[in-house]
């Protein structure tokens, strides 16, 4: 595809699949911002977390115990701005037309966006069993990865069929 069909259907096209690919981008947005958030406080450049008022949360209790810097020598925040960064890249990749033309990579996000989802699952109940608290921003990420996941299936079916030869 031509880079400018790509940038006019990107930007301007008006499909389902797109308005779901749309809103994968963002809320992959919404976890990286809370990646950075975290990796700033777990890397020392801001010193405390504002949370919700509501008590099942205390995020700096909860993103500087061992277990948070224990995966790859270093502070876990930094790895979901990768992650996010990778799923947005997937959701905007291809035109308006992916899942006929290129039907892995709409099956590709489904499957990229429920590891996230599960990753995020983990981290939640590894926060709660250490801590019985969690950190707010790493639940909006959590929350941002399963919606992530719901908007990509239907667009993954279409894939699947697709290279199944329906």
């Amino acid at each position: 595809m031509k880079p400018e069909t790509l940038i006019r259907q990107l930007r301007t096209a008006q499909t389902p699949d797109l308005s779901r690919r749309r809103g994968i981008v963002g809320l992959s947005m919404v976890g990286a911002a809370a990646g950075a958030i975290v990796t700033l406080y777990q890397t020392g450049v801001i010193h405390h977390l504002p949370d919700s008022p509501l008590d099942i949360f205390d995020s700096d209790t909860v993103d500087a115990p061992t277990y948070a810097y224990k995966r790859g020598n270093a502070p876990d925040a930094p790895a979901m701005l990768v992650t996010y960064g990778i799923t947005a890249g997937l959701a905007s990749a291809g035109g308006k037309n992916r899942a006929e033309r290129y039907p892995w990579l709409p099956i590709a996000l489904a499957a990229k966006t429920a590891f996230d989802s599960l990753s995020a699952l983990k981290l939640a109940q590894e926060e709660w069993s250490t801590n019985q608290k969690l950190c707010a921003y790493c639940q909006a990420a959590t929350v941002a990865s399963i919606a992530s996941a719901a908007l990509a299936i239907p667009e993954a079916i279409k894939g699947v069929q697709r290279l199944l030869g329906r």
